[in-house]
């Protein structure tokens, strides 16, 4: 097998539906130094084929996200970084990722929107449920600290990367999944 260093850097980038985040992780993989790869949840959710009963539907959503945490981990474990595009939308997401990712290795970025813009951007979209990012939005950063935030309201996707990569070389610790692993997984 062969040898792959050390576990690589995970940018989570965390906010509701169309708040940017794929804008912002496109920008990320143009300016960051290296490899990294853009890993959006989304894109396993459009892996599934098959049809979905209604009533099996959030089954379906939960068990697609804790792989795709296992996922995540995993590119990490191997050496790769990753700009993830995740909303941590409910409490479970964030526990199971403190769990299985790095907290070391780990940068949470909240990826903020005024709820007006969210709601315009949705409705431009039209691919998106209405009215899911205003469902989202209370507690999509509620969870407690970030290490960094960008806010695409008032900032272009690419000036909210420049704003990560000016960050990553000084990271502070302890950094937010420390903190919030500590403080969430001790009550």
């Amino acid at each position: 097998m062969p040898d792959t260093g050390v576990g690589g850097t995970v940018i989570l980038l965390n906010g509701t539906s169309s708040s940017g985040k794929s804008s912002i992780a496109r920008e990320l993989l143009r300016v960051l130094e290296g490899t990294w790869f853009h890993v959006p949840v989304d894109a396993f959710h459009g892996m599934r084929g098959g049809v979905i009963v209604d009533g099996d539907l959030q089954a379906e959503i939960d068990r697609t996200c804790k792989g795709f945490h296992r996922a995540v981990a995993g590119m990490a474990a191997g050496g790769n970084n990753l700009v993830v595009d995740y909303p941590l939308s409910r409490r479970w997401r964030l526990l199971d990722l403190l769990d299985v990712l790095v907290p070391e290795d780990t940068v949470l970025v909240a990826v903020r929107c005024p709820l007006p813009e969210l709601v315009r951007r949705e409705a431009l979209r039209g691919d998106r449920e209405r009215g899911l990012a205003a469902t989202q939005f209370p507690h999509i950063h509620s969870h407690g600290p970030h290490d960094l935030d960008v806010d695409t309201g008032r900032h272009s996707p690419a000036e909210c990367a420049r704003r990560i990569h000016d960050f990553l070389p000084h990271r502070p610790r302890p950094t937010a999944f420390e903190t919030l692993r500590r403080s969430l997984r001790t009550r």
